[in-house]
């Protein structure tokens, strides 16, 4: 077993034998990734500090982890020998990801969280931080990687995915920029999960067995309906069929997704196929609620799609050399897909295959082979 991994292309290191006494600000979330990440760029000469954003007031510790998460953060960076500093930001939480995440969801459509939080959050609020301690640059526990081009325009950073391909978040990562990369490191974005928690089972972090976290930490475990509810009116509406017909009841277009087959309410009704019901639309003109029989009916499969708020890794979009490939949403294998860019912010996506339940408010992520190029939100 390799501390740095294996498989990496030309360029994409992994991280350089000697830090050098460099300064890197580390967020340590209290996980298992994070916290190797911190311990290899120590072994590997690098100052660290490590640091514990909170993004969230915690005003229900039953569902949120935050102070659990901070105690094994502090237990992990004492075994490891770095300093820890935790840091509330969650008033730039509330302003640039929450107050959007709650526009998103009372415009019918269902946002993505993760990715702004990365942009607006993780590698900006944070990295603004790390600079004003006189760190040179940060780190994470994404599984990701980077790899800088020297060209004669001076060097660019291309964004790739994880060598873990269950754990790839790439995808959660688009919408960084050039100087966002370049003030970045991906400590365990080489390596494969299993390699990052035998890693810490032998030097003894606390955390080695924790659970993946999973969903948003301000939600936590908590019914997410009943989260919602606090901060969006309940507006009841007809659920109806493709012809029309009312069959049920919805209690607010705000708390259904496409595709969602759970929580309907209308299974089991007489003169119905017998397979099951899942969300294919959103009437908000009329409030309803539009649902249909089986798990490949037309009305959930999309041959194209139009996004907005394009944003290029590169600077600019890439061209559409017969290689480029899409997720419309998180751990969905590459579609291959045709680009015309229509607007410096808009663009759309052919794709050779029907899409399953593509989602407004969800990123469409571009990846050409292993490079992240970009993406944008799907709209509808």
């Amino acid at each position: 077993m390799s501390e740095t991994g294996s498989g990496s292309p030309a360029g994409a290191a992994p991280l350089p034998r000697d830090g050098g006494g460099e300064r890197v600000v580390v967020g340590m979330s209290g996980g298992v990734d994070s916290s190797v990440a911190a311990w290899l760029l120590k072994q590997r000469g690098f100052e660290v500090i490590g640091l514990f954003m909170k993004n969230w007031e915690d005003d229900d510790g039953e569902h949120c982890p935050a102070r659990q998460d901070l105690v094994d953060a502090a237990s992990a960076a004492d075994v490891i020998g770095v300093e820890l500093e935790a840091v509330n930001f969650a008033a730039e939480y509330r302003e640039r990801v929450f107050a959007e995440f709650l526009r998103e969801y009372s415009a019918g459509r269902t946002p993505n969280p993760d990715v702004l939080c990365n942009a607006e959050i993780k590698f900006k609020a944070f990295l603004d931080h790390a600079l004003s301690l006189g760190a040179q640059r940060i780190a994470t526990g994404h599984y990701a990687r980077l790899r800088r081009l020297d060209e004669p325009g001076g060097a660019r950073h291309e964004l790739l995915r994880g060598v873990d391909p269950d754990k790839d978040q790439s995808y959660f990562l688009h919408r960084l920029n050039q100087a966002q990369l370049a003030r970045s490191m991906f400590p365990v974005g080489h390596l494969h999960k299993r390699e990052v928690r035998e890693i810490a089972r032998r030097i003894g972090l606390p955390n080695a067995a924790k659970k993946d976290s999973t969903g948003i930490c301000f939600i936590g475990e908590r019914p997410f309906r009943e989260f919602l509810n606090r901060y969006l009116p309940m507006r009841p509406g007809p659920i109806e069929n493709e012809a029309g017909e009312a069959i049920g009841e919805h209690v607010g277009l705000a708390f259904y997704t496409l595709g969602q087959r759970k929580g309907l309410g209308v299974g089991g009704r007489r003169g119905g196929s017998g397979d099951a019901w899942f969300v294919a639309r959103k009437d908000l003109d009329r409030n309803a609620l539009v649902v249909v029989q089986g798990h490949d009916h037309p009305w959930l499969l999309s041959r194209a799609l139009a996004a907005g708020q394009a944003h290029w890794i590169a600077g600019e979009a890439p061209l559409d050399d017969g290689r480029l490939g899409a997720k419309t949403r998180y751990r969905q294998r590459d579609a291959r897909c045709a680009l015309r860019v229509v607007s410096p912010s808009g663009f759309e996506l052919a794709f050779d295959e029907p899409q399953w339940a593509v989602t407004p408010g969800q990123s469409a992520v571009l990846y050409r082979d292993e490079v992240c190029l970009g993406g944008g939100i799907i709209g509808g």
